[in-house]
């Protein structure tokens, strides 16, 4: 019976071993992961496609502001999200400002279809990979990127945002340059 707890307890701390060494450990409130760890880094731009077929990537609107939004029309938060980007879109785009829609694994038909439904009209890219998500170091859906003009990360963000919570994010980006 001894031997049985001998081994138990040695599996135990193997597994608690593997579990922090793998990352389960405490978490550091000084180290910065996710999106939020991209601040000031040139921001990522792979060649996809929109919706309609057409190429498209995130370097082709260098000189503008862009809100790069990663989602998936089966995701509730960015389902929810959604209304609020498009007004963002509509009230900045003057100014140049764009929000770019990268959905994420699904097809461009079943984007497409998404996004026309709701009446989306900023550019909606399909990333059937899932590159941005993996550069953008996107912890879940949606994730936001905002890249300035010249190109680098301003902030990253890891959940869905409130209309206001992307004004306070946007404008002074839009401000300052």
């Amino acid at each position: 019976m001894r031997t049985v707890w001998v081994i138990a307890g040695a599996i135990i701390v193997a597994a608690l071993a593997v579990t922090f060494y793998l990352g389960g450990g405490p978490r550091r409130p000084d180290v910065v992961a996710g999106p939020a760890s991209l601040a000031g880094a040139p921001a990522a731009s792979f060649d996809v496609v929109r919706s309609d077929g057409s190429p498209d990537s995130l370097a082709r609107y260098r000189g503008k502001v862009v809100l790069v939004n990663l989602w998936a029309s089966w995701c509730p938060p960015c389902r929810e999200e959604m209304p609020a980007l498009e007004k963002l879109y509509r009230a900045h785009a003057s100014q140049g400002f764009v929000v770019l829609g990268i959905d994420q694994g699904e097809s461009a038909k079943v984007a497409a279809d998404y996004a026309r439904g709701r009446g989306v009209t900023f550019p909606i890219l399909i990333d059937d990979q899932q590159q941005y998500g993996r550069a953008y170091a996107a912890e879940g859906l949606p994730t936001s990127v905002l890249v300035d003009r010249s190109g680098h990360v301003v902030k990253g963000v890891d959940g869905e945002m409130t209309l206001a919570e992307m004004q306070t994010l946007v404008s002074p980006v839009l401000k300052s340059e």
